[in-house]
């Protein structure tokens, strides 16, 4: 155990830091996997908003640095595959136009 007063501060303030860190890498993930699950319900407008509110989250835990740069780009770009996996046949016409 530390001595030092400034030592034990710390270690209060890190264990804070870290309680934080774990909550917002469990929303992320919680998030991903919503937004998986709603792709594999096939459900393209539920899936489109649940993958905006991942990818903010992910952003969060990058700026945070929870997650590394190519970590948290890799994520979102997994993400923006699936949904686009079951994107609408009449949207990706659209789209083409």
């Amino acid at each position: 155990m530390a001595q030092i007063k400034s030592q034990m501060k710390r270690i209060k303030t890190n264990e804070k830091a870290r309680q934080a860190n774990v909550s917002r890498r469990s929303q992320m993930r919680t998030a991903i996997k919503a937004t998986k699950a709603a792709v594999a319900a096939n459900n393209y407008a539920e899936a489109l908003e649940l993958s905006k509110k991942a990818e903010a989250l992910i952003d969060h835990a990058r700026q945070d640095g929870i997650l590394k740069l190519n970590s948290a780009a890799r994520k979102k770009s997994q993400l923006m595959s699936l949904v686009a996996s079951i994107k609408p046949a009449e949207k990706a016409e659209e789209a083409a136009k």
